[in-house]
């Protein structure tokens, strides 16, 4: 297959450029490709080329949860999106504490996910010798809840917080929130407004402090045993304060990720959207927004993701108590990114940077995550001045609705290649092919 007239946005420059794919892999980038034998030819002219983004932390609810959403309804709205990998958590029923339910989700994803795909290992209180046998060339790491989860995925004792950090030899990606503060902050807001509290309060139950405190104590571990070390969701301004800029990735022992929401929404849209914006971490005030994505700006954060966790229409209709956290967010963000490209606030550059090729850097992901010969043909074809509106009847994610429906985003997914095959065109899909397994150089 060949792309011909490409503005391929890759490695900090956009240049227009051929590429000719091969199987699975890219053969050749360069001008005036067009001499090369190709089976069928995408002419990319006024579209911009990207690396396919790949999302470190997503939620796609199999085994267990499949009513949310499913390996092959979460990857299809991926690929649709523009996302070629994704990373999925291990807080499904049954939680992944162990290798034969890590390996398990493995098949799930060989037979059904359209998308190249890997899994965290999950924590718990008494799982430290099952971690330790994982093979850290296969998983992309292990996912500690510092804060608050469902089932016993919550690791509270500071003692098996002390084993993980110092003997877990691979990455650990953690959900910091502190719970005893979050636990005193629900009471205290209960007693106030009682049961039907209104959403608003969230981000005052779920605020600085509690993040802070646990994101603190996290570094001061890592920092301790030397632990390689991955925060998720960044959520408030004083957090970013906690990670350095001042060295390449590369060489960064304990890295950050900022989320699409924490970036789009603040705690003005709440009035608006209720709890279809009810995350965990919180989404907090225009400040902690604003600093985010300065911190995203200038490398104290590092990788953009969704935390893509999806629930029915039914659950999030429930009052404060009891609608769960989280929303489906995969299909939707390299175009909510697009958006702050339209409006001057980040460059194509910089989106490429977070969204592809920071996660293979700091994940270690073999040959993925750039646009360069001899890599796998992850690819994005994005037409910028196509404008679309989010609405039900084009939302791909099995929950079926979005925080972003309604709004019209400026910039559409054309195509996605995934390990060479053209996975989406045109709002049409190539099932013919699933995603590959990710490996890792470690």
């Amino acid at each position: 297959m060949l792309i011909t007239n490409a503005n391929l946005v890759n490695e900090g420059k956009v240049i227009e450029s051929d590429v000719l794919i091969r199987g699975t892999r890219i053969e050749k980038i360069g001008v005036n490709l067009s001499a090369y034998p190709a089976t069928q030819v995408v002419d990319a002219k006024g579209n911009f080329l990207l690396p396919g983004a790949i999302d470190d932390q997503v939620h796609f609810r199999e085994p267990g949860l499949t009513h949310k959403g499913n390996i092959y309804s979460e990857s299809r709205a991926a690929v649709a999106g523009g996302v070629t990998s994704f990373m999925e958590m291990p807080n499904t029923v049954p939680p992944v504490f162990t290798q034969a339910l890590l390996e398990d989700k493995y098949q799930i994803a060989a037979r059904t996910s359209l998308a190249n795909y890997s899994f965290f290992m999950g924590a718990s209180n008494d799982n430290l010798d099952e971690a330790l046998r994982s093979d850290l060339s296969k998983i992309c790491g292990l996912k500690i809840f510092m804060g608050s989860s469902t089932g016993n995925l919550l690791v509270d004792d500071e003692n098996v917080l002390e084993g993980f950090y110092s003997k877990f030899p691979g990455l650990i990606a953690t959900h910091c929130e502190d719970e005893p503060t979050i636990r005193r902050n629900t009471e205290e807001f209960k007693q106030r407004y009682g049961e039907g509290m209104s959403v608003k309060y969230h981000p005052k139950i779920r605020g600085t402090e509690a993040c802070y405190k646990s994101s603190s104590f996290a570094v001061e571990l890592a920092k301790k045993h030397g632990t390689r070390l991955h925060i998720l969701h960044i959520s408030t301004a004083k957090e970013t304060g906690l990670f350095d800029n001042s060295i390449p990735l590369e060489k960064k022992k304990i890295t950050a990720e900022a989320c699409i929401h924490h970036l789009w929404f603040n705690d003005t849209d709440y009035d608006r959207l209720g709890m279809f914006i009810k995350w965990n971490p919180a989404i907090k005030t225009v400040a902690d927004q604003q600093e985010i994505f300065r911190a995203l700006l200038d490398d104290r954060i590092d990788v953009i993701a969704t935390d893509h966790a999806p629930h029915t229409l039914e659950e999030k209709k429930n009052n404060y108590f009891q609608a769960p956290s989280g929303g489906p967010l995969v299909q939707h963000s390299v175009v909510a990114m697009m958006e702050f490209y339209h409006q001057r606030k980040i460059t194509l550059e910089k989106i490429v940077q977070k969204m592809a090729h920071n996660p293979a850097i700091l994940f270690q992901i073999n040959e993925r995550g750039f646009i360069r010969e001899g890599y796998f043909a992850d690819l994005v074809l994005v037409n910028p001045n196509r404008p679309w509106k989010v609405e039900k009847s084009n939302i791909l994610a099995k929950c079926g609705w979005s925080p972003f429906e309604g709004n019209t985003f400026k910039s559409a997914i054309t195509h996605t290649w995934v390990s060479g095959h053209l996975a989406f065109s045109d709002g049409k899909f190539d099932e013919s092919k699933n995603g590959e397994r990710l490996s890792f150089s470690r």
